[in-house]
């Protein structure tokens, strides 16, 4: 158990996106946790996830005698438990911006879910994607230059330091890379490709991706 009391239950790193969305907010902002991985490839995963979530899905946080199984509702909980953390922006207006664009991720992009999961050690170059996937793709790069353009002047994240929507949004880095998208073909003009090169360097995100490729040695999964 961490000094903080807290559990994070999350599935394989490969494979698992939500998962990693709170395990890299956690690392982030330095809030220590006791992770619990789940094999969520072999048979009998949901029963496995039910040992520690009533949902059967994963992310879990544990905390204490409370259980929270929600992505959006478990940074919510860590945002009120760490008020001296900038989980979500300090500025009115930019953390109003953070949360709208984390919960249509959190709700949103259907095409690009299905037809690009995440497999971070994976090279899957598509030749032309669908035309679901463009729209959805077109979408992210028009939120990412908001957000840098109108809120990003103080760093290189999305609202300029790093908060919950840099951790809402990591997963789709990775699968830009995974799948070889060209991200000027949707309207970048360089600042999304420079964004997610810079989320995929990120040591923490590198660890992450070392944990999975291990996993899936261990776990002796076809690749």
């Amino acid at each position: 158990m961490s000094d903080t009391g807290y559990q994070l239950v999350i599935g394989d790193k490969n494979y698992s996106s939500w998962s990693l969305r709170p395990w890299l907010l956690m690392r982030m902002f330095k809030i220590p946790f006791e992770e619990i991985n789940v094999d969520i490839i072999r048979p009998g995963t949901r029963k496995r996830i039910l040992e520690h979530s009533p949902s059967g899905r994963v992310p879990v946080l544990i905390s204490g005698g409370l259980t929270i199984w929600d992505t959006l509702a478990i940074i919510e909980y860590l945002a009120e438990s760490h008020t001296g953390l900038a989980i979500w922006p300090n500025e009115r207006e930019a953390r109003a911006m953070a949360r709208s664009v984390s919960a249509e991720m959190h709700s949103g992009f259907e095409n690009l879910r299905n037809e690009m999961p995440m497999d971070m050690a994976g090279s899957k170059p598509v030749e032309e994607v669908s035309k679901g996937v463009a729209h959805d793709v077109t979408r992210i790069v028009d939120v990412w230059r908001m957000c840098r353009t109108d809120f990003g002047e103080r760093g290189p994240f999305l609202f300029g330091k790093f908060c919950a929507a840099d951790a809402i949004f990591a997963p789709v880095t990775s699968r830009f890379r995974t799948y070889g998208v060209d991200l000027a073909a949707h309207g970048d003009d360089g600042a999304c490709a420079t964004y997610c090169d810079m989320m995929l360097s990120l040591p923490e995100i590198e660890g992450w991706m070392q944990a999975g490729r291990q996993e899936i040695s261990e776990r002796g999964i076809a690749y």
